[in-house]
């Protein structure tokens, strides 16, 4: 056996010092690619709370408005890999600037829609679009920033960004609805591509993989029809259960595919997933956390507004108040989760995240029938503290080491299992909080099984992390030997 040296990250061989500092330019393409990300994460939540003036304006029914959100949210996380690997093979700075073009494009129609199909059909591009900018866009600030202080500041902000830009959506919907209407959501989206896309092609350096190797077909359509499968199952069953045929079919469809891109991956001359990557620790456990920590923390924030507004009757400006807090809280976790990654390391930083995110979601429990709104608003704060500390953490944790050439796809990984993250827990837990008879105690059922679900994978990552001493330990198999 193997006897192994103790736990510390993981050492990058010797190489030129890298400046610590950014530069003025570096600052603009970090401004640059961080505004794509907060763009894309507001669109996330900025539609959510204009759905009924939407849904009476065009005449969409109830289903109709699930689908102005699974019409977004199904190409968002199915085309992920896929975009993130093309850009890889022919250019991420040009599959950037294409998602940009294509989001604003899809914004400005859903904008000026007139009537259900040209609405849902400007949302499905403008998942098409973000598809393209988020692995893009991360992979092109993992190539410009080297690994050391510049890439966790760099994360720490875009990650700051990401979690903000959902707190911010669904404050600013509201308040543009009200006053503007539910188009100037979708107008807001359109002045921030054009923006964006106005100032990226001066700034933004082309990269891409060297030698080209052939798209793998098989392995882009299985991997995308089971992710496509899959999202479409678990958004709905966020709003229908279970039980419905569809959701049954697509679920068993999507387990199926994603088998069968294992297969085919095993097979493949040049994989869209190089099954080696997969096996890497660092990729396996830092993406088992991400999945925890985003399926947890949106499942929180949501049976959390089922209690604030159902149980304690607040107001929707009262809710969103106790969010405002959370997204301030997620702003000075921005500033301090990457000087403890620099102290000790991205790996330890995420065991300790995750196992803090679950010890206040945990507090929850302490939530009362009648009270409880001070209580809840630290507790969702500070589990928003550490929730920022794991998305930065993961992200690092999962991009170190990967060459440049395989960047994009690493990245789409990291993408992927955060929009699956967020798709999967409202459904799963979402029904537990809504199953009990009373509301309240549904609530601190799924509070509980959130917070005992990070506790144990905060262990289990911490376990599968810890015997990596090297480089190429984090490239080995999973028995680590």
């Amino acid at each position: 056996m193997a006897i192994h040296p103790p736990a510390q990250e993981a050492v990058t061989p010797p190489a030129p010092a890298a400046p610590d500092r950014l530069s003025g330019r570096a600052r603009l393409v970090l401004l640059v690619l961080c505004a794509a990300q907060f763009m894309v994460s507001l669109d996330f939540s900025v539609l959510n709370v204009a759905l009924p003036v939407l849904g009476d304006d065009l005449g969409l029914g109830r289903s109709g408005l699930q689908w102005a959100i699974t019409a977004f949210a199904l190409p968002s996380g199915g085309f992920l890999l896929l975009f993130g690997r093309i850009a890889d093979l022919y250019g991420r700075r040009r599959m950037f600037l294409t998602g940009l073009a294509v989001f604003g494009a899809a914004s400005l129609l859903a904008t000026l829609a007139w009537n259900p199909a040209a609405f849902l059909t400007g949302r499905a591009l403008q998942g098409l679009g973000a598809a393209v900018i988020v692995p893009t866009g991360m992979s092109l600030l993992t190539t410009t920033f080297p690994e050391g202080p510049l890439r966790d500041r760099a994360l720490g902000i875009s990650g700051t960004l990401l979690s903000l830009g959902f707190t911010v959506g669904m404050v600013a919907g509201g308040t543009l609805t009200d006053t503007l209407g539910w188009r100037s959501t979708m107008g807001l989206l359109t002045v921030a591509a054009v923006a964006v896309l106005a100032t990226a092609p001066a700034l933004l350096t082309e990269s891409r993989t060297p030698d080209r190797p052939r798209l793998d077909i098989p392995g882009a359509a299985t991997v995308t029809g089971g992710l496509l499968a899959l999202i479409y199952a678990l958004s709905t069953a966020a709003e229908h259960g279970f039980g419905r045929g569809d959701v049954q079919i697509a679920l068993v469809l999507g387990v199926a595919l994603l088998i069968a891109f294992a297969v085919v991956e095993s097979r493949a001359a040049a994989p869209l997933v190089s099954l080696p990557m997969l096996r890497r620790r660092t990729v396996a456990f830092g993406n088992l956390g991400g999945l925890l920590t985003f399926s947890m923390m949106s499942t929180v924030v949501f049976v959390l507004t089922l209690y604030l507004q159902e149980v304690l009757d607040l107001s929707a400006f009262g809710t969103g108040l106790v969010f405002g807090v959370q997204g301030l809280a997620s702003v000075a976790a921005g500033v301090y989760a990457p000087k403890m990654i620099g102290r000790i390391g991205a790996r330890r930083t995420l065991s300790f995240s995750l196992l803090g995110q679950g010890l206040f979601i945990a507090a929850l429990l302490g939530l009362g029938a009648d009270s409880g709104v001070w209580l809840a608003t630290a507790a969702v704060s500070l589990a928003s503290v550490c929730h920022l500390g794991a998305i930065i953490a993961y992200g690092l944790t999962v991009t170190s080491g990967v060459p440049n050439e395989e960047q994009g796809l690493a990245t789409g990984l990291v993408t992927t299992t955060q929009q699956v993250g967020l798709t999967i827990g409202i459904p799963v837990l979402g029904v537990i909080a809504t199953a009990d008879s009373s509301l309240y105690d549904g609530v601190r059922t799924a509070v509980a099984v959130a917070a005992g679900l990070l506790i144990v994978t905060a262990g289990v990552v911490a376990t599968g992390l810890r015997t990596i001493s090297s480089p190429a330990a984090a490239k080995s198999s999973p028995s680590g030997d």
